[in-house]
């Protein structure tokens, strides 16, 4: 057992999550042994992993026809679903939770990703979904739009353990880390306490490559100067963009501006990797795990890249390694043509549609077993 690298990542300061959730694996004790046998400290959830597990697998069928019975709209039966799924892994990780003072064991549930662009309804529902969970090691997820700083901002004013999500480009994570630390001081102004609050930072690293590497391959088709440079920069631009954010996070939260938070009990908003399955067959399957292994950090894997890091993962501290390197391939990504704040922009709002179509294929799908119930 001490040879898993999945148990070895932790001497290095890293927490792996599950990036999936299906109530089978809660109910037969197998998220219970993950935790036991691959150190799993947390799980994440989104509509995409909801649309599939419940579609896709009849764990659900039972409780969808008596919610049906009950004469519950597909609103509620989602919400129903949901809320129950995350309550019952919160419970399965409370122990984990508390032997580490509230730095482990958490589980995320986001907000309807239709209200990724309105800020005041992203508040009602993430508040109503804090208080439905009524659980100290839950997450509410809230996608990082310019209309979710304000949110984000609030909620952790409100006490609210806040995933944000949908990160991709560096501007907008330092806005991101702003808006925690202005809700945490609007707390101290409030002469309310800030132990126990906890944030994550998401930051999606797999789709960043397969839009950058789209458009290289042109410039590299294209040959010329411009060719080789991109030759040289096919496949690291998501990585660069990670090690790029761990020195903004570093920065922001040495600072003194949250030191004097952190004096009177708050922890800094961890970075969280996201997005980790490998798009491209042509690269490792475990690409963006083994090059952002580092501390205070944590990474979400699909059930693949979970299964494929335990059988031949490397771990080793790789996050700061060469950092003059990866700025240096930030700047020549301007020098081909490429604008990476652009592309950010482009994969945030790409990033949201793509929350928003599974959510509402499930909704269909829920609507199409309701009916069935009652016939």
């Amino acid at each position: 057992m001490t040879n898993n690298p999945l148990l070895k990542i932790q001497e290095f300061g890293q927490s792996i999550w599950l990036d999936y959730i299906r109530r089978s694996m809660i109910t037969s004790g197998e998220m219970k042994r993950l935790i036991e046998k691959d150190g799993l400290r947390g799980v994440t959830s989104n509509p995409s992993i909801f649309d599939k597990v419940i579609a896709g697998s009849d764990d659900y069928d039972t409780t969808i026809h008596a919610l049906a019975m009950e004469d519950k709209g597909v609103g509620d039966i989602y919400h129903a679903l949901t809320v129950e799924d995350i309550r019952m892994t919160a419970d399965v990780f409370r122990d984990l939770f508390d032997r580490s003072g509230g730095e482990n064991g958490f589980v995320s549930l986001e907000v309807n990703p239709h209200l990724a662009y309105d800020a005041q309804g992203t508040v009602i529902e993430a508040r109503e979904l804090w208080q439905t969970l009524d659980r100290p090691n839950v997450f509410i997820k809230v996608p990082g739009t310019r209309e979710g700083l304000s949110a984000i901002r609030q909620l952790i004013s409100d006490g609210i353990n806040v995933n944000v999500t949908l990160l991709f480009g560096l501007p907008r994570y330092k806005e991101v880390a702003d808006a925690y630390i202005s809700g945490l001081e609007d707390r101290i102004k409030n002469d309310l306490p800030l132990d126990g609050i906890r944030s994550v930072a998401s930051f999606f690293l797999s789709r960043i490559d397969v839009l950058v590497d789209s458009k290289l391959k042109e410039i590299i088709n294209n040959g010329g100067a411009k060719g080789k440079i991109a030759e040289q920069l096919y496949g690291q631009a998501a990585i660069a963009s990670a090690k790029e954010a761990y020195q903004i996070y570093k920065e922001v939260f040495q600072q003194d501006r949250f030191k004097t938070l952190a004096e009177k009990g708050a922890r800094p908003q961890r970075v969280l990797w996201a997005s980790t399955s490998t798009k491209n067959p042509d690269y490792s399957d475990v690409k963006y795990v083994e090059a952002l292994v580092g501390p205070e950090t944590i990474n979400t894997l699909p059930r693949e890249t979970l299964d494929a890091y335990r059988d031949h993962g490397d771990p080793e501290e790789r996050l700061e390694e060469g950092l003059d390197e990866t700025r240096q391939m930030l700047s020549l990504l301007s020098e081909v043509g490429i604008d990476i704040d652009q592309v950010t922009q482009q994969l945030e709002e790409e990033g949201v549609e793509k929350f928003n179509k599974p959510y509402d294929s499930l909704m269909k799908t829920l609507e199409e077993k309701r009916n069935e119930a009652l016939r």
